[in-house]
């Protein structure tokens, strides 16, 4: 038997293996990476594990009551991303803890709703009227 005929499959664990198969695409690297980080999660059930992805994936304040600080978290940003971070993640749990995939693609965030943009008034479009009275032209006559 050669070396290298088992050695790979130490290297990383079957629920690696399988985030890695289903996201074998170049461009779905991202992905696979957050998979696996469901793969390893500390959670000890299946809901710890969604719980934990909600945390890796959506932005949060890193500092207590400073919203600015979401800023240096290492989530993906974007909510588009975030969702597509979740679900990988999410996938990467459904391997850890043997979850049907049926009941993984059924899974949902559980994120508060957003704050709403605070709306800035806009000027009054009316134009301003300027008029001049003679008194405002100054006079050329020395």
């Amino acid at each position: 038997m050669k070396v290298g005929e088992f050695l790979p499959q130490q290297w990383t664990s079957p629920c690696g293996n399988q985030c890695t198969s289903k996201y074998s695409a170049l461009m779905q690297i991202p992905w696979r990476v957050f998979c696996k980080k469901g793969c390893d999660c500390d959670g000890e059930t299946w809901e710890e594990c969604v719980e934990e992805c909600n945390e890796i994936c959506y932005k949060d304040p890193v500092l207590k009551d400073r919203e600015w600080s979401a800023y240096i978290d290492r989530s993906p940003g974007a909510d588009t991303y975030s969702l597509q971070c979740f679900h990988a993640c999410v996938s990467g749990c459904g391997f850890k803890f043997d979850i049907l995939s049926e009941k993984v693609d059924q899974v949902q965030p559980k994120r508060p709703p957003k704050p709403k943009p605070a709306v800035v008034p806009k000027p009054s479009a009316t134009p301003v009227e300027h008029t001049t009275d003679s008194d405002d032209i100054p006079s050329t006559s020395a």
